[in-house]
């Protein structure tokens, strides 16, 4: 806090030297004119009578000229307020006053003391889990190896300031980040404003400010919760719980973003955004869905930019391969339930009879074919069935009776010589 009072008190030294425009040789009814940097309040005092008073800014970062409404705080102080100026480029505050008929004006030009490039660079803060909040920026590329950063809060231009109780370093030591541990209740009127000063033992160290948040412009959600996915034939039905938030704001300003993907493949579907949702539901045809899928989730503020995490991926619909197996399976299945369907139609019936009548003497027919079929078949063995056998020398009886009578004589038939010219000779024998 030692160091913040010093910062103002120097602040305050720097613009007393306030340079007073007068109309002729009469003398300037605005005096004390001072600055409070923190609260960037423009104060003065008059004397005299005043009929009419003005004040207004100007920064590099916003060169149009802001005028606000000038406040009393007794007969002769006045101030300004100009909560949304940033003050660490330079400013020109300026008071315009009445008196008499006559005008004068008071200029204020404001430089941020250190050395250029010193101060810290890229503040950047967020609320996390309800309650905890992360501040981080960037060592100034002029900034001496010893720089010691503060970084100092609070959520009301007259609200308490709060120095970062813990910091968070990087390799060299250098103070680069805040983590504040409990922020207490909050309240959607909530605006933080942030100051980053710094400290060193070569130079002095330019501050760094920005204007005030919105306390749930700042809010990082949580994933979304318990998401499942139910299959009720025609859909795939996708349920998820709203994250708990820090600010008490309806369910309808949250937006979310489902990133629906195909297991595998290479091609990339684009996320499903929906917004101010009334029912966490969605509902994806189940003819979308071929194979394995994966989903996961986040959630933003309709208005705001920052995103949650991703939630964890969920898995749902049935592998190519196992879909293939459970198709056949299934066409199987049918095959089977229609043949016994069939044959139990058959016998209920009697289709059998009706569908193939009796044919007349079928049995016997069948009964020859089968039969010629097996002598045609012991035929082709190469050996002749029993009935074809080569005929055999018969010798026949004839009786005869001579006139003379006598016995009846066996007469053998007369050889053939032709039946013996192709018997081969024997081998000659030995000679004696």
């Amino acid at each position: 806090m030692v160091v913040l009072l010093d910062f103002v008190s120097l602040l305050v030294l720097l613009n007393s030297s306030c340079s007073t425009a007068l109309a002729g040789d009469t003398e300037s009814p605005i005096v004390n004119v001072t600055l409070d940097p923190r609260k960037k309040i423009l104060s003065w005092n008059t004397r005299g009578i005043v009929t009419r008073q003005t004040c207004a800014i100007v920064t590099p970062l916003d060169p149009d000229d802001v005028s606000p409404n000038l406040q009393v705080r007794n007969n002769d102080s006045y101030f300004c307020t100009f909560p949304n100026a940033v003050l660490h480029q330079g400013a020109t505050l300026t008071v315009n006053a009445t008196s008499e008929g006559q005008e004068f004006s008071c200029q204020l030009t404001f430089k941020n003391p250190g050395k250029e490039g010193s101060g810290a660079q890229n503040l950047s803060c967020v609320i996390y889990n309800i309650r905890f909040m992360n501040c981080s920026w960037t060592r100034g590329p002029a900034a001496p190896a010893d720089v010691r950063y503060q970084l100092y809060t609070w959520t009301s231009v007259h609200g308490n300031v709060s120095e970062c109780g813990l910091y968070i370093l990087d390799s060299a030591g250098t103070r680069v980040g805040c983590h504040f541990d409990e922020l207490g209740e909050g309240h959607t009127t909530d605006d933080y404003f942030f100051l980053v000063n710094g400290t060193s033992s070569d130079t002095d160290i330019q501050f760094l400010d920005c204007p005030p948040v919105n306390g749930p412009r700042l809010e990082k959600y949580n994933p979304p919760a318990n998401l499942t996915v139910k299959d009720n034939v025609s859909h795939y039905v996708i349920r998820w719980d709203a994250p708990a938030i820090r600010y008490s704001l309806s369910n309808s300003v949250l937006r979310y973003a489902l990133d629906i993907q195909k297991t595998g493949s290479f091609a990339k579907r684009e996320p499903v955004f929906l917004s101010r949702q009334h029912k966490n539901e969605y509902r994806l045809p189940s003819s979308d869905v071929r194979g394995e899928h994966t989903v996961r989730m986040r959630v933003q503020h309709v208005h705001f930019q920052i995103w949650s995490e991703w939630s964890s991926t969920h898995r749902f619909g049935v592998p190519e391969k196992n879909f293939l197996v459970v198709s056949i399976g299934l066409a199987v299945g049918a095959a089977v339930l229609f043949g016994m369907a069939v044959m139990f139609l058959c016998k209920r019936f009697s289709l059998k009879k009706k569908l193939f009548p009796p044919i007349p003497r079928v049995k016997q027919e069948l009964a020859g074919s089968f039969l010629a079929s097996l002598e045609e078949t012991a035929s082709c063995g190469g050996h002749p069935p029993p009935a074809s056998q080569d005929p055999e020398d018969i010798f026949t009886v004839e009786e005869t009776q001579s006139l003379a009578s006598g016995p009846a004589k066996m007469v053998a038939p007369a050889p053939d010589p032709d039946a013996y010219e192709n018997i081969p000779s024997g081998r000659p024998l030995p000679s004696q």
